[in-house]
């Protein structure tokens, strides 16, 4: 059970890292090159949810003596270029981005919600988190959709490729 808890808050503390770093590339074009106030905005709040997250994963970390991934400089630089170059591509890809990784993320909590639930006792207040956090990210799709996310056309191949990349760095950062 520990080592299984450890690659999970290893794994969670580097998607909601990286989830800052897709909005960090996203802002960054807004500011320079996309203005869209609008969007600015959503994807400015959307952030906020994933500071709370990974901060809470921080702790985690150090309480539970649990180190990073010794991915997260890479996985920082393809987060900010995945949101940068969305942004770039215009709102239907950005808003896709958020949606495809936001999908991702619901299956990859709700496992591990079902994980530990063998362990109620013991990981109460992770569950809790887990859940709360699961109903962000699922709030962040949906707004996603809302603001004209697509699948359509070309757009399958891109959520295709941001969900086989998200499963892949799911999976490595799991053991290294």
């Amino acid at each position: 059970m520990k080592n299984k808890i450890e690659e999970i808050i290893r794994v969670d503390h580097a998607g909601e890292r990286g989830a800052i770093k897709i909005y960090d590339g996203q802002l960054l074009a807004l500011q320079l090159l996309k203005a869209d106030p609008d969007l600015e905005k959503k994807v400015a709040e959307m952030k906020e949810h994933e500071k709370e997250h990974l901060k809470y994963f921080e702790q985690q970390l150090a309480e539970r003596k649990i180190r990073p991934t010794l991915f997260l400089p890479l996985w920082d630089l393809l987060g900010t270029a995945l949101g940068f170059g969305t942004v770039m591509l215009g709102k239907k890809a950005a808003m896709l981005c958020t949606a495809s990784v936001e999908e991702v993320i619901d299956k990859h909590y709700s496992d591990q919600i079902d994980y530990l639930s063998k362990y109620e006792k013991q990981e109460k207040d992770l569950i809790s988190k887990f859940k709360k956090f699961r109903q962000d990210e699922l709030e962040h799709r949906d707004i996603a959709y809302q603001e004209g996310a697509s699948k359509e056309g070309a757009y399958g191949i891109l959520d295709a490729l941001i969900k086989i990349s998200s499963k892949a760095a799911i999976e490595i950062s799991k053991k290294i």
